[in-house]
């Protein structure tokens, strides 16, 4: 099974600073660290750790093409990424609190710039039963995933960050993995008196044919397939930064699923990469390998 991550690439920079800025406030940062991003990349990098075959597609700028290497040292396939004279990379900037928490301000630069023909060029090389993970970083989103379901490829959606654009997607897609804030997005209702357990079970509701994984931060993850109906509590550590924590969960997630484990293993798998991940600086240089993560299960 081939894994083809259609995605972003980003420069991250991380500013450490005591707390988040607020309208009209002036904020000294303590310090700026530069590292490779993209939800994209990042969960590229983490499903090829965990274990799998990955190839990465996208687009970059003449300035992002360190972005690449990242990749290629963490074994994943870069013969699918763009690189455009005319655009620059795209790139976050990254506000990263005392306690460990971030927020983020994306630009989507190169990563908005994917063509129908770089689209079809890519897909020539998969084929049924092959996966596709998508975010929402990248343009022509519906276009490459109804390409990919046209030739039975399994579609992955992490539908971060929510916006309208994503509504024919979600019917497309045959895991969803979203968390509380995207989730109560997509339903237009305010979650925050009900139940995991009771989220998950209206996203079933209106994506029957998708199986649906709910991350909840320290309260750990809830998958639920129409059937089946899993809690995995969240791994306590002392989080240094938590930039990739859903993407490495993701990854270590699909995995586990990929390689025919039962969804609970794949869940306490993805809850251990994630912690270990919390515990390091930076996106995908955070992310653990397979073998220490199997060592802290």
């Amino acid at each position: 099974m081939k894994v083809l991550s259609f995605g972003s690439l980003n420069i991250d920079y991380v500013y450490s600073v005591p707390h988040f800025i607020v309208r009209g406030e002036t904020l000294a940062s303590k310090s700026l660290n530069t590292y490779t991003g993209g939800k994209g990349l990042n969960q590229s990098v983490a499903l090829s750790k965990a274990g799998l075959k990955v190839f990465h597609a996208g687009a970059i700028g003449l300035d992002g093409k360190f972005l690449l290497d990242e990749l290629r040292n963490a074994g994943v396939n870069t013969d699918f990424v763009k690189c455009l004279e005319d655009v620059r990379t795209g790139h976050t900037i990254i506000q990263k609190s005392d306690d460990g928490d971030n927020c983020i301000i994306l630009y989507g630069g190169a990563n908005q710039s994917i063509t129908e023909s770089q689209i079809d060029d890519t897909l020539k090389n998969f084929d049924s039963g092959d996966a596709l993970v998508l975010q929402n970083e990248i343009n022509n989103l519906e276009y490459l995933a109804t390409r990919a379901k046209a030739k039975n490829m399994i579609v992955i959606l992490n539908p971060s960050p929510m916006s309208e654009n994503l509504a024919a997607l979600f019917k497309l897609a045959d895991y969803i993995l979203l968390n509380e804030v995207e989730a109560g997005q997509f339903l237009g209702e305010n979650l925050e008196n009900i139940a995991p357990e009771d989220i998950a079970k209206k996203l079933r509701a209106k994506l029957p044919s998708a199986k649906i994984v709910l991350t909840l931060g320290t309260h750990g993850s809830i998958y639920y397939d129409g059937e089946k109906m899993l809690r995995q509590q969240a791994v306590k550590v002392k989080a240094v930064d938590t930039t990739a924590a859903g993407d490495t969960f993701t990854g270590f997630f699909l995995s586990g699923i990929f390689e025919g484990k039962d969804p609970a293993w794949a869940l306490n798998f993805a809850s251990n990469a994630s912690a270990i991940a919390v515990t390091r600086h930076g996106a995908a240089p955070s992310v653990p390998t397979r073998e220490e993560v199997l060592a802290k299960i």
